[in-house]
């Protein structure tokens, strides 16, 4: 498993597959891995996701960071339930979040079934490399987050795809893994990154307003406070 920086082996393709959400981490794990020599491919999955103003700022930045390509799959998870990011349910606000349960907007296996797409499609463009931007620092605990799940993952991948099978070795690249919020948004302002461009919300409004409240956007306001920098949401 590959955190920070991102590497790359001198004998395996300057390709990776990065899951974009549309959020500021993803923005910013997409921008490293691009620093470090990666031709981009950005993968967005519209899962039914109650905050589906985020695909929009996937798009804006895929075009921003000048991906390859940008494929977008649709995978409706609001059959299997379980979440308040795909159904009715209230989604927590002004929450704890020193707390250790895991909240109401975890999505099932979320990130095990994005990543089994994302390696898919590296399989299929023959790249080596996936860049997810998961942290488990400044996070809602959720379980799909941690190095250990990120680890068992590439040993999956090793023994599900034929590449593996014949030798390759997958990496999941999680640049941001130990940084807290508000170095990542350092990272990404020296970078050059428009955070602008993204959206956190969990819960926005009918015109993509963040609420304010959700556990995303308390993270993202204590990141930019610590940071010492206004988020330039806050100033259009």
């Amino acid at each position: 498993m590959t955190n920070y920086p991102i590497t790359r082996s001198s004998d395996q393709p300057m390709q990776a597959v990065v899951l974009m959400s549309g959020g500021l981490d993803s923005y910013t794990a997409a921008a490293i891995a691009r620093s470090e020599g990666f031709s981009l491919n950005a993968l967005t999955v519209h899962y039914g996701q109650r905050h589906a103003c985020e695909i929009e700022a996937a798009r804006r930045i895929a075009s921003a960071l000048g991906v390859q390509k940008h494929l977008e799959i649709g995978l409706d998870l609001r059959g299997i339930g379980g979440s308040a990011l795909t159904s009715d349910t209230p989604v927590p606000r002004d929450r704890d979040l020193s707390a250790v349960d895991i909240p109401s907007t975890y999505v099932p296996a979320r990130n095990t079934i994005f990543l089994a797409l994302a390696l898919g499609w590296a399989e299929a463009l023959d790249a080596r490399d996936i860049v997810i931007g998961v942290n488990a620092l400044d996070y809602s605990g959720y379980p799909d987050c941690r190095p250990a799940f990120i680890g068992a993952f590439e040993s999956l991948a090793r023994l599900a795809t034929k590449a593996g099978v014949e030798g390759a070795t997958f990496r999941v690249h999680t640049p941001l893994i130990a940084l807290t919020k508000a170095a990542i948004i350092r990272r990404g302002l020296d970078l050059g990154l428009d955070y602008a461009l993204t959206h956190s919300c969990y819960d926005p409004t009918a015109s993509g307003a963040p609420c304010d409240r959700c556990d995303s956007c308390v993270l993202r306001a204590k990141g930019f406070a610590e940071a010492g920098v206004p988020d330039p949401l806050l100033l259009r």
